[in-house]
């Protein structure tokens, strides 16, 4: 899994996988199959072992999940005794277009990251949250999108202080949803300014 996450997909030769595995190339291949394969139960046991994103979204109010997901996430990306940034993001941001067995692959495991965030701001609307109006699924997007390049970002050297001010800035907008939910329905109307005068003002 490491090799992967460090090397990305395409770069990791086999050689360095069977030296990080402490095996053989058949053996390899007769517990794998191919590097194919191996990629996706690395990418199985990086979901089973570094999910943030579902514990996080566990919690009980959808602000809260969504900042705890995204937070949680830096952390993670920005950990120094692993690989920067998401082994999943980083992978799939470097596939190339003729391989689409993998782009599917790695879409759906990013599409499923996205559902479960549109599945939880759906239960923030519900409850009153956020306005009933909201559109969850271009709000999912957004923050689906903010996660995927905070790993980005972290992949390529950004530090853990930056991401976490990255994330201020997206809660923000969670909290301009909140405040245009609380401005009253109709506000009163207020009397136009007089207008001004030409000329000198009266001495007064």
């Amino acid at each position: 899994m490491r090799v992967f996450w460090e090397r990305g997909y395409e770069q990791a030769s086999l050689s360095e996988l069977t030296a990080a595995m402490g095996i053989n190339r058949p053996s390899l291949y007769a517990a794998f199959g191919d590097k194919a394969q191996l990629f996706r139960e690395a990418t199985a046991l990086y979901q089973r072992t570094m999910n943030f994103t579902t514990p996080a979204l566990a919690r009980p109010t959808a602000r809260a999940a969504v900042e705890a997901m995204l937070r949680d996430n830096v952390d993670a990306y920005c950990d120094p005794t692993t690989p920067r940034g998401c082994l999943v993001v980083s992978v799939a941001a470097a596939c190339p277009d003729d391989d689409s067995e993998m782009k599917t692959m790695l879409s759906s495991k990013l599409r499923t990251v996205g559902e479960s965030v549109r599945q939880r701001l759906k239960q923030g609307v519900e409850a009153g949250e956020l306005p009933a109006d909201t559109d969850v699924g271009a709000l999912a997007a957004y923050f689906e999108t903010v996660l995927q390049g905070l790993s980005i970002q972290a992949r390529t050297g950004a530090s853990r202080q930056r991401l976490h001010r990255v994330v201020d800035c997206a809660m923000r907008v969670w909290d301009g949803l909140q405040a245009g939910q609380q401005e009253p329905a109709s506000a009163p109307t207020l009397a136009p300014a007089p207008a001004r005068r030409r000329g000198k003002a009266a001495a007064p």
